[in-house]
């Protein structure tokens, strides 16, 4: 896999994961349907497909060459673009006007 397809296809799960938590009723979408869950499971949600996703993305790098050391900051832009990516889902689930 070239550098830059690994890079979409982070950016691509990075997506798609971050709104998964927002358009499923289940818990880790595969898990026992509920009738609502609140916003402090949805971003428990987030978080762990935050982790799935650096993981993903670690053994990438590792596959492609050398890993480079992450320090604090990329940990704090990670989450910052996790949450930037998951706004669509936020806005479907609870900001759209229900009819």
């Amino acid at each position: 896999m070239t550098p830059a397809a690994s890079i979409w296809l982070v950016l691509l799960l990075a997506a798609v994961l971050a709104n998964l938590p927002f358009f499923s009723e289940r818990l880790f979408a595969v898990g026992p349907r509920r009738t609502t869950r609140t916003v402090s499971w949805r971003l428990l949600e987030l978080m762990l497909y935050t982790a799935v996703v650096t993981g993903v993305g670690r053994w990438l790098e590792g596959r492609g060459g050398q890993m480079a050391e992450q320090g604090w900051q990329f940990y704090a832009v990670l989450v910052c673009v996790m949450l930037t990516l998951a706004f669509p889902g936020f806005v479907w689930r609870h900001l759209r006007r229900k009819h």
